[in-house]
């Protein structure tokens, strides 16, 4: 079991930062990716960034360049550095934390909402 609980969302202007964080409990395996996904009003939700246990990133296009992932070596925190903001990143933000497809290790916070005013 994995709980997960978000921090640092709030309203900033566009341009403007915000880093997120995610305190991560419970026990991790060597083969789980840990990741921020993003949910906008009215849309799916989306991955944002994930970083892998040996610490390959992957990000969204369109936060390519404005938005970095990074976690603390022992695991237990986890962070969303985000830069120029605009008002497209709008959204609730949520840690998440998962196995290999089909594994059944799939875990999620409650969220964090982000707002970006013009």
């Amino acid at each position: 079991q994995v709980q997960l609980v978000e921090s640092g969302g709030g309203l900033v202007q566009a341009g403007g930062s915000l880093r997120l964080s995610c305190a991560v409990s419970g026990i991790l395996f060597s083969s789980d990716i840990m990741g921020w996904y993003r949910q906008a009003p009215g849309k799916q939700r989306e991955l944002v960034a994930d970083i892998s246990s040996r610490g390959r990133t992957n990000y969204a296009d369109s936060v390519k360049g404005r938005f970095t992932i990074s976690r603390e070596s022992a695991k237990t925190r986890m962070y969303l550095q985000m830069n120029s903001l605009n008002p497209e990143d709008t959204a609730v933000y949520y840690c998440n934390v998962r196995g290999p497809e089909g594994g059944g290790r799939d875990y999620w916070g409650q969220g964090t909402q982000v707002i970006v005013s013009s």
